[in-house]
């Protein structure tokens, strides 16, 4: 039985959000990329010094699922960076919305994404986006049954490979 609930994580989590990190990413990625641009991203964006930067830095909020003990996924909010189009905004972005193999369509993205959604409303924002590789269709589609649309678009740098990501957001208001 599922028995799923979220929570914020604190840099204490660092360990464990590194290791959910690369495994959810390699999982997700690894049959469309070489080994070596693997290994160079997961490296780079996934150990523990950077993760507990990340953690450390007020600008970032990272919201844990769990299925009772159990780390399911996670997501993490960012107010680092906004794309050109929506300069005027008052916006926030999902830089990661991951969940572990197992745990695909069993709610966890739907438990991410409505916390993202009230940690933005909280903090009085007018939209929600995200980047997502144009070659992910479950995920683009579940981002559009929760409301998301297409607004342009970004490369994406997977070790030495440039992808396309679509920009998707949603209005709050």
């Amino acid at each position: 039985m599922q028995n799923f609930y979220s929570r914020i994580a604190t840099v204490e989590d660092a360990a464990l959000l590194a290791d959910i990190s690369c495994k959810t990413f390699y999982d997700t990625y690894h049959a469309y990329n070489t080994k070596e641009d693997m290994e160079m991203f997961l490296l780079e964006h996934f150990n523990l010094e950077l993760v507990i930067k990340e953690l450390n830095n007020t600008d970032n909020i990272f919201l844990l699922v769990y299925d009772n003990e159990q780390l399911c996924g996670y997501a993490k909010l960012s107010e680092t960076k906004t794309p050109d189009q929506l300069k005027n905004i008052s916006a926030l972005e999902i830089a990661r919305i991951y969940s572990i193999k197992e745990k695909i369509g069993k709610g966890v993205g739907k438990i991410l994404i409505e916390g993202c959604i009230s940690i933005a409303r909280k903090k009085n924002k007018k939209m929600i986006w995200l980047g997502v590789w144009k070659q992910n269709p479950r995920a683009i589609a579940f981002y559009q049954k929760n409301g998301f649309e297409i607004f342009s678009e970004q490369d994406f740098v997977l070790g030495k490979d440039v992808q396309q990501d679509w920009l998707m957001k949603k209005l709050l208001v």
